[in-house]
């Protein structure tokens, strides 16, 4: 389907506001061309007198006649105004209810996206299609239909008053519009190209500066200046060419109309004034044909700016609805309701996970979590710890097996109440601009100050927080740069805490803190985790001593499982690591 078409289907809820819009179009024109004939009409009353057109709707005397016409022309200017004001408004509105309507349920689908999406595609390319494309839809609808509608309605109406005034001069003066068309067709076709590849270059534009702002820290210690606004350079003028070779199309466009204008103008020129001198045309009727083949065949002119806005917008309209048609996981929103603590395991049955990538990150693997208990997850970079929270959260959906909540399988739980019942406190801590109380309240929007105070205080940010300039007011800048590393770990875990979830996740959450703050942030875990149940993700043993059970993952696996007196009792991963965190030396050395 044509992205035409998919836009037109797509805004059948605004179907009221596009056929009122084409009718305000349609009025201005018909009354935008009447001028021309009035024209012909007042030739005709000064040279035919009592034997002209208005004579014979029976005005005789010539003063009425003039002042008819006056009056007439007042009347067909003020409609004309009067209907150009309301095509204007109407596509106007048009455009920004479309805009804010397309904006809005492609960011809501964005939101939907598994989390792999995120991972292969990058931000800027995101951005790009969320704003630049939907902008450049909305300046075709403020424009770009208007002129297309107005065009075509203009050459019926011109066409048919010539028609009707000298048949033979009308067909020379129309012969033109066939190669005008055609050419349209071809270039239409031809910039549709270029027009892909020009957007395709924006999004590498807006990629490339949302990665390089976001990580200017790092930009700034490597002093890579110089080689960002190289790549900057590099992705500018490769949009530049891109540009420059639509540009060179679409300019060909005009000079080229302008040729078949002109034999259009002559034709009526030439073989219109024949037919006046030998009689056989009213004087008035060939000055109507003469302004009215300007009417007709000038606004072809502005076809080539049309089609490029045209062709501008379907391109953007393409990417923005493609991105809508992605597919989105099965989520049950059908289901309600939150699970609670003690509703059952969490259960891992033969559950594999093989990334897009290719990488394997869990095999088969076979795993209780009982209602109610603190279980730690322990193993070397890419054992699969982190996978089990993905799934969990469904960022990713097995490739085999399947993960239950008690008997509820997770793909029959909404994600909705799935993610609500899951607090998550990770170690790539984001927190958004705004103050320090919007980000521990992000999620628990309702929240009251004591509340976030006392979550606070569990997360051991408290103190610190009222140390700040405005406190919990402060505002903390763009992903809480203003803020140390621990300080922001403390605020996603008040965060996490406020949420008040019956499934807690902690992922390296004492990763980024001082000694003593682990050793709070410890007890205040310890804490919330009373009858709640818990995983925790650490590098770090001394955090998972007190968990029910620790499992040891490898290469996907649990090889080890059990306490972690009973760990450290047993040769195995657990008791090495045990050995290089402490420094102490393996039993059996």
């Amino acid at each position: 389907m044509s992205p035409l078409k998919r836009l037109l289907a797509y805004a059948d809820f605004e179907r009221a506001k596009i056929i009122k819009a084409t009718i305000f179009s349609v009025l201005n024109k018909f009354f935008d061309i009447l001028p021309e004939v009035l024209i012909g009409i007042a030739v005709d009353t000064v040279i035919k007198r009592q034997d002209s057109l208005m004579a014979r709707f029976g005005i005789v005397n010539l003063e009425h006649q003039l002042t008819a016409l006056g009056l007439l022309t007042a009347l067909i200017w003020g409609l004309e105004s009067l209907f150009d004001y309301l095509n204007q408004v109407g596509w106007r509105d048009l455009a920004q209810s479309l805009q804010h309507r397309l904006r809005q349920d492609t960011f809501a689908h964005v939101e939907k996206l598994p989390m792999s999406y995120f991972e292969d595609k990058n931000t800027g390319s995101l951005l790009s299609v969320l704003n630049d494309d939907i902008n450049q839809l909305e300046r075709f609808l403020n424009q770009g239909a208007d002129s297309i509608i107005q065009t075509v309605i203009g050459t019926i109406f011109v066409g048919a008053i010539f028609m009707f005034l000298a048949p033979q001069v009308a067909i020379l003066a129309l012969l033109p519009i066939p190669v005008i068309m055609a050419a349209a067709y071809y270039f239409q076709n031809k910039l549709g190209v270029e027009y892909a590849k020009v957007r395709e270059k924006a999004g590498l534009i807006s990629a490339h500066l949302n990665n390089t702002l976001s990580g200017m820290a790092v930009v700034k210690s490597y002093t890579a200046e110089e080689y960002e606004l190289a790549r900057l350079k590099d992705s500018s003028r490769a949009y530049q060419e891109s540009n420059q070779a639509a540009i060179r199309l679409s300019s060909a466009y005009i000079p080229m109309i302008r040729m078949a204008i002109v034999m259009g103008f002559i034709a009526t020129l030439i073989l219109g004034g024949h037919m006046a001198l030998t009689g056989q045309l009213a004087v008035g009727a060939y000055s109507v044909l003469v302004f009215l083949t300007q009417r007709l065949l000038w606004p072809f002119t502005r076809l080539a700016e049309t089609t490029d806005l045209y062709e501008r917008a379907m391109a953007s309209a393409k990417r923005a609805l493609d991105l809508l048609a992605l597919p989105t996981p099965h989520s049950a929103e059908h289901l309600d309701g939150h699970l609670k603590a003690h509703a059952g395991n969490l259960s891992f049955k033969h559950v594999s996970l093989v990334y897009p990538n290719g990488f394997v990150a869990l095999q088969d693997l076979n795993l209780e979590i009982p209602a109610g208990q603190t279980i730690a997850l322990v193993g070397a970079t890419g054992a699969g710890k982190s996978s089990i929270t993905k799934l969990l959260l469904r960022f990713y959906e097995p490739s085999s097996g399947t993960i239950q909540f008690g008997d509820q399988v997770l793909t029959d739980i909404s994600l909705k109440n799935l993610r609500q019942s899951i607090g998550l406190v990770s170690q790539d801590v984001f927190l958004f601009h705004g103050t320090v109380r919007e980000n521990i309240a992000y999620g628990s929007l309702d929240a009251s100050l004591e509340q976030i105070i006392r979550a606070s205080q569990m997360a051991e940010a408290h103190e610190f927080i009222l140390a700040l300039p405005q406190g919990y007011e402060t505002l903390i800048g763009e992903r809480g740069q203003k803020l140390s590393g621990g300080q922001r770990q403390r605020i996603s875990i008040a965060r996490a805490i406020l949420k008040n979830p019956p499934v807690f996740i902690f992922d390296e959450a004492t990763s980024a803190v001082d000694n003593e703050t682990e050793s709070a942030i410890q007890k205040s875990i310890n804490l919330i985790a009373k009858d709640r149940t818990t995983i925790l993700i650490a590098h770090r043993l001394s955090t998972i001593r007190h968990a029910h059970r620790i499992l040891v993952l490898d290469d996907g696996r649990v090889v080890q499982s059990g306490t972690h007196d009973e760990l450290v009792a047993q040769a195995g991963i657990y008791q090495k690591l045990w050995c290089i965190q402490t420094g102490s030396q393996l039993p059996n050395l």
